[in-house]
């Protein structure tokens, strides 16, 4: 039987440049992180990286990335749902202005949302009198999570929706499902996976992002400050021993929370199949 051409090089050298291109870009990089870490003495690693200034580093950052994610499921899901079911003049525009944060520079967003939501700002100082500080506050930390991490979802959930067909909801809505039940039964499990999706590229995101959130965070130590903002100080100080092992601990707990959420989205896939 004669093999079907391709336009593309065989398996061989395909996967070859593959693996080349991946450890020149990801594995060595990291690998060299690790082992620099391995040269380290326990008791020095446990100190560098458990220190209580590291660890509320800890929970800003991953707290922080936590919230803005989930918020951003649930915004993002409904920004997605409003562009692919309805029709308004200005859906093109704002179906381009959901992108804005993947083309800004981090410093540029950080100082936009500072200067609006600083006490003096237009939104800032409506919030003021009601007690509520965004700037310089752990809140505006999350702010700034939120804002360039809802892209991720908008961009997974939409491709989804898009090719769901809206017949299905019709007839599970002749059928007499309410509207709760028609996307509990028949929208969610769709969308469950492109969620899920969206989730871990907005955690990710918001994670590992400095340039705007440094801005309007005020950088406290124990309270606004983050563990890449850390790093960096502790790199200015020459203290590479420190900055490798906030590294180590953030890429570790990054990669076990991935793995976690990309396992349970092949679970709810085979699950799905198989049902």
């Amino acid at each position: 039987m004669p093999t079907k051409s391709s336009v593309i090089p065989g398996f061989g050298p395909a996967l070859g440049f593959t693996l080349f291109y991946l450890a020149v870009v990801v594995l060595i990089p990291l690998a060299a992180l690790v082992f620099r870490a391995a040269g380290m003495g326990w008791t020095q690693f446990v100190h560098a990286a458990f220190a209580p200034r590291v660890l509320a580093s800890y929970r800003m950052s991953f707290g922080g990335a936590l919230v803005a994610a989930l918020f951003n499921v649930f915004a993002g899901t409904l920004v997605a749902w409003v562009l692919v079911r309805y029709r308004f003049p200005g859906r093109k525009l704002l179906d381009a202005m959901v992108d804005l944060p993947f083309a800004l520079p981090t410093a540029v967003a950080g100082i936009s949302l500072t200067a609006i939501y600083a006490p003096n700002g237009i939104v800032g100082h409506l919030l003021q009198p009601l007690g509520i500080r965004v700037a310089f506050s752990p809140l505006g930390v999350v702010v700034a999570m939120t804002f360039i991490g809802l892209p991720f979802v908008v961009r997974t959930v939409q491709p989804v929706l898009e090719d769901q067909e809206a017949e299905s909801e019709e007839v599970a809505a002749s059928l007499g499902a309410s509207r709760r039940q028609v996307f509990r039964l028949v929208i969610l499990p769709t969308i469950a996976p492109a969620l899920l999706t969206g989730f871990a590229l907005a955690f990710a995101r918001a994670l590992g992002e400095y340039g705007s959130v440094i801005f309007i965070a005020g950088n406290m130590p124990g309270l606004s400050e983050i563990a890449p903002l850390l790093i960096v100080t502790k790199l200015e100080q020459y203290d590479y021993a420190g900055a490798t092992a906030i590294a180590v601990v953030m890429l570790t707990a990054a990669f076990l929370l991935l793995l976690a959420i990309n396992s349970l989205q092949k679970w709810r896939q085979s699950r799905f199949t198989s049902g």
